[in-house]
């Protein structure tokens, strides 16, 4: 059976309203970047869940969108002003672009260093006659549970730093410059 026209209407039950929004955000969201990338234009969508959470999706990023639509009709007035701030929101974006793709950059070479130390394991593993981890007993699974805590310990914690490290990042390019 095909996709069939549905009339559009509120939907009653509270727990339905809720999965539609979900599932019709996410592909409202896909579409906003498809439009994006397709037709190289900048978009900011805000929406609301039913239970009053906000969720947005920006190209560069909402804020900026925002903070341009909200100040569009005073850059009118400022004809030179609007110029200069088109400027230096491009290059703020050329910027988070460069940082994006550096990020993507590192994500590839630390998704090739993690498959290189997988196969050094397996080989490390392989030479001292130990077992894949499927025929591991329960000693050694819990020993290995308790080092796979300590190593995502260790990520969660270099992680959160990196976090702090990009917030402030954002924060120095926000301060007005003088």
């Amino acid at each position: 059976m095909g996709r069939r026209k549905i009339e559009i209407q509120m939907v009653t039950d509270s727990c339905t309203r809720q999965v539609t929004f979900s599932k019709r955000r996410t592909g409202l969201f896909k579409k906003a970047n498809e439009l994006a990338i397709l037709c190289a234009v900048q978009i900011a969508i805000i929406v609301f869940s039913p239970g009053g959470k906000p969720f947005s999706f920006g190209h560069p990023n909402v804020e900026s969108l925002v903070h341009r639509f909200l100040n569009q009709e005073k850059a009118t007035d400022e004809g030179t002003s609007k110029a200069a701030e088109s400027r230096d929101e491009t290059t703020t974006d050329d910027n988070l672009n460069q940082q994006l793709l550096d990020l993507l950059k590192q994500l590839n070479a630390e998704e090739k260093r993690g498959e290189m130390l997988e196969k050094a394991l397996k080989a490390k593993r392989a030479a001292k006659g130990q077992p894949p981890v499927d025929q591991l007993g329960l000693l050694e699974l819990g020993e290995l549970k308790s080092s796979l805590e300590d190593l995502r310990e260790k990520l969660r914690t270099c992680m959160n730093e990196k976090e702090v490290i990009s917030a402030l990042l954002i924060l120095a390019e926000q301060q007005p410059r003088t």
